[in-house]
């Protein structure tokens, strides 16, 4: 498979692609397809990068993925573990505005979905409230063909552009234009940064996972992520820190601090503040009293 771009298969009958996947974990690379993904994760948990912005997601959640937005749903871990025996369930909704249905979103009574569409290119995060309407919706298009699932089509978007204040995915305004080689090699170290960010790691040791000098590595890195390497490792430890601290497992906030890569609660505390607008206490107060509503 491609890293970028990735390549939908589509029939050639069909013009809207619904699928369904039960696997050991997500696809693990950083990729971007011309088609817009509509993603209702029905089972798992982990990251999900979207150009340069990181988000968790978890079970029951709906993501909507812009055209060629770069993204990569990063499954928790312990889904890679050997002998793990987890599964991740999604369906995925995948459809080209630019391509066969150009036509359609040129009719006059389509302009406000292809409106819609025009202005939420760096996607969206449904809101939780939204959630089961969407999903129950997104099962009728799975479920029909021809002319029901045109019609079930419209309808799911049309419920989802009535939806109020849609935040985005990221801030990005342009597509980043990686080539193949790129995307491979932004995704490595990604993946690197992902899978290592409790250890002491270095930006010699990100340089040298890339194959480049530390300055050179500087740069390329800034030039594609709009990030230093430091404020990435920090976002991906403090994104992890917040699955920790509301978890089932109690941990208190100096044992998630080191357990994230920090070496002292005052710097824990400090980039989490930056980062989340919220002290450690705070976030977690402000997330059960959530819950319990």
């Amino acid at each position: 498979m491609k890293v970028l771009p990735f390549t939908i298969p589509v029939p050639h009958d069909k013009t809207i692609i619904v699928q369904k996947d039960v696997l050991p974990h997500f696809y693990p690379h950083l990729h971007r397809h011309q088609e817009i993904q509509l993603m209702w994760i029905q089972q798992g948990e982990g990251t999900l990068i979207a150009d340069n912005n990181m988000h968790r997601f978890r079970s029951n959640e709906i993501y909507w993925l812009g055209a060629n937005q770069p993204h990569l749903f990063k499954s928790e871990a312990s889904y890679f573990h050997p002998k793990s025996k987890k599964k991740v369930t999604a369906t995925a909704i995948f459809f080209n505005p630019s391509g066969q249905l150009s036509s359609f979103f040129d009719l006059p009574e389509i302009n406000t979905l292809k409106r819609f569409l025009q202005q939420h290119s760096n996607g969206f995060k449904i809101p939780q409230e939204n959630v089961s309407e969407i999903a129950n919706k997104i099962g009728l298009l799975n479920k029909s063909n021809g002319v029901s699932q045109m019609i079930h089509f419209i309808d799911l978007l049309r419920s989802i552009a009535a939806i109020p204040s849609l935040l985005p995915l990221s801030m990005s305004t342009q597509p980043q234009n990686y080539s193949e080689n790129e995307g491979l090699r932004i995704s490595n170290i990604y993946n690197f940064i992902m899978q290592e960010y409790e250890k002491p790691i270095t930006l010699e040791d990100a340089a040298n996972k890339a194959h480049m000098t530390p300055h050179a590595f500087c740069r390329y890195f800034k030039k594609h992520t709009r990030h230093t390497f430091l404020s990435f490792l920090n976002e991906v430890r403090i994104n992890e820190a917040c699955k920790k601290l509301t978890s089932s497992n109690n941990e208190t906030i100096a044992n998630v601090a080191y357990s994230c890569g920090f070496n002292s609660i005052t710097n824990f505390n400090r980039v989490f503040k930056r980062i989340t607008n919220q002290s450690p206490s705070e976030y977690v107060e402000r997330y059960f009293n959530r819950e319990a509503k």
